[in-house]
């Protein structure tokens, strides 16, 4: 199996800053396809890392170990300094309510309006705010932030599809994570719509201070919002870098991912 291909001094990019996920050596395997082979990666504090693979390449289920609806064979996920795999089912819940995911398909109920929509984490996590007064203003305030609180008692289907990407980001935001996980943030949507969305993302990086993890098949998202890219080949990190520096690398695998 090839070595992974050091690019940089991954060190460099991000001197000082606290790490917030670091996964090692991360491995899975279903039967004899073999996924994930040693898979590495850091994600820093206020960092948008983006992760670039071609479909199958098991972005999916890397995420998915991340979160914990998926258990590695082997390899660890520490997320905020705690070992994810040795958390029980109560401290997970805990852990997840400090990490948003941002779904491709945006996973809103349709039978609840926007507000509704909104509530439902609240509802979910009261602990984490203080009444129904708090709710409203947490649901007004997220929607403020993605440019939709006159969309408040709208259904899913009176929506256009860069709208339902909106809610479904406000959604998240609306528990104040730390971390954010983006799924394609931007498939399925028109340019315009993309460029938004990505405008978006980076203006909520720049007011809540999160940290991104954003899994993308867009090259022009990736050039825009990334801080640091790793391309997953082979099932490792197998090339690392900025927007710049890849886009510069002549190896064939590696030069897939800009053409």
């Amino acid at each position: 199996m090839k070595e992974e291909t050091e690019i940089i001094d991954k060190d460099s990019l991000v001197a000082n800053r606290e790490v917030v996920i670091d996964i090692k050596e991360l491995r899975k395997s279903f039967g004899d396809n073999h996924v994930l082979n040693g898979f590495n990666m850091t994600l820093h504090k206020g960092e948008n890392l983006v992760i670039m693979g071609k479909s199958g390449s098991g972005k999916s289920v890397m995420i998915k170990c991340l979160i914990g609806l998926m258990s590695p064979d082997s390899g660890s996920v520490n997320v905020m300094g705690k070992d994810l795999i040795k958390l029980d089912r109560t401290a997970l819940d805990e852990l997840r309510t400090d990490v948003g995911f941002l779904f491709q398909g945006s996973a809103l109920y349709d039978s609840m309006t926007v507000r509704e929509n909104l509530e439902f984490p609240l509802r979910r996590h009261k602990d984490k705010f203080d009444g129904a007064l708090n709710a409203e203003k947490r649901v007004i305030e997220a929607l403020e932030n993605v440019g939709l609180a006159h969309a408040v008692d709208l259904m899913p289907s009176e929506l256009s599809g860069g709208m339902k990407r909106r809610v479904a980001l406000a959604r998240t935001l609306i528990m104040q994570p730390k971390i954010i996980l983006y799924d394609e943030p931007t498939s399925g949507l028109d340019p315009i719509t993309s460029k938004e969305i990505i405008e978006l993302m980076l203006h909520i990086q720049e007011q809540y201070k999160t940290s991104s993890l954003i899994i993308t098949h867009d090259v022009d998202c990736a050039r825009v919002i990334s801080d640091r890219m790793i391309l997953l080949v082979d099932g490792i990190n197998y090339a690392e870098g900025t927007f710049k520096e890849l886009s510069k690398v002549t190896d064939p695998k590696v030069r897939a991912f800009f053409k």
